[in-house]
């Protein structure tokens, strides 16, 4: 049994817990928690080892908080570790335990993939680079806008070669919605995205021209991607064509807003209310001359963490991308997830 450790339990690590666990081709040595804070109870609950710092040993004890042991005794027992621990410590966390032991990592979209704190020297998006980022010791797994974003441009290049450039509005949500943090009514600039340089890194071609704004909202982020055509854009039809049997895209017509699609989710009873997809809002497509405009939400929670579950059975398995997603598919129910959607707002 491949034995799977994951470094840190917030809004992503507690979710590719819950998969991970719940995967029978896989040991779960637990998890890796930094704080003693209330979430500790969600591990409790679901009966996961808890594994923490060193040094944080009596600040646990003093508030009760029981734990399996350290987490560098996890690192050393675990054959892959699926860092999703806090912005930028994943770096630390490479230097600290996964380079000195030589172990293999899955790193998230919060950490640099350029420049002297880079966590791995590939960012892995299962729609377009799988194949190349399961033979690399250490990987990044993109953030929910970069895994959005390559779920529908990859489509688009493969079936037109015409194709001139990407123009990507993102209207990104303040705080998810277990976050506790305020949401300020405010619509904030985001004056450097990250996003386009990321996407650059499996797609070079064409170009991807991003701009990014952050808005009061805890549901989810929308995309608004307009893409240029040398000549006359495909008809609305075609486009959607392209989509309805891709994994992890589902086609809605009826939804006013993200928050339809949150409710639903959350009314369903998905684990976390996340569809773990995006979502293409069909009744707003719009083609223009040689211009097509495709709007579509994008789930911040979940959408990496089928991602994260696909990219480890290569990285521990060499599955092809078929046998992967067919897995994934299989732990997530995301094929079913997809067809409860569109039903909804057809």
């Amino acid at each position: 049994m491949v034995k799977v450790f994951i470094n840190g339990f917030g809004t992503i690590g507690r979710r590719v817990a819950y998969a991970v666990a719940n995967d029978k081709e896989f040991e779960f040595l637990g998890i890796a928690k930094y704080t003693p804070d209330d979430r500790l109870r969600e591990a409790y609950e679901q009966g996961y080892d808890v594994y923490i710092p060193e040094e944080s040993i009596s600040k646990f004890k003093e508030k009760g908080y029981k734990f399996t042991g350290v987490i560098r005794e996890a690192i050393e027992d675990a054959d892959i570790i699926i860092d999703a621990s806090s912005d930028g410590k994943g770096y630390e966390n490479k230097i600290k335990y996964y380079l000195p032991l030589s172990k293999r990592a899955i790193f998230q979209g919060g950490e640099d993939r350029y420049g002297e704190r880079s966590v791995a020297d590939i960012i892995h998006n299962s729609r377009v680079n799988y194949s190349k980022a399961i033979e690399h010791m250490y990987v990044m797994q993109g953030s929910c806008n970069v895994t959005g974003l390559g779920r529908i441009m990859q489509p688009l290049i493969e079936n037109y070669d015409d194709i001139i450039r990407f123009d990507s509005i993102i209207i990104r949500r303040a705080a998810d919605l277990e976050n506790s943090k305020e949401v300020k009514d405010s619509i904030e600039l985001t004056r450097h995205p990250h996003h386009q340089d990321d996407v650059r890194d499996f797609i070079k071609e064409p170009p991807l021209y991003v701009d990014a704004y952050k808005v009061p909202s805890r549901m989810m982020h929308m995309h608004q991607l307009n893409v240029r055509f040398k000549e006359r854009a495909p008809s609305k039809d075609e486009i959607l064509s392209i989509y309805e049997k891709e994994f992890g895209v589902a086609i809605l017509n009826s939804a006013k807003g993200t928050a339809d699609v949150r409710k639903f989710a959350l009314e369903k009873g998905y684990p976390f209310g996340d569809t773990c997809m995006v979502h293409i809002h069909a009744d707003v497509i719009r083609v223009q001359d040689d211009t097509l405009k495709i709007a579509y939400s994008d789930d911040q929670t979940g959408i990496v963490v089928p991602e994260n579950h696909i990219l480890l059975q290569g990285m521990v398995f060499k599955r092809d991308r078929e046998g992967a997603i067919k897995r994934t598919d299989m732990i997530f129910n995301l094929s079913n997830r997809k067809r409860e959607l569109m039903e909804f707002f057809k």
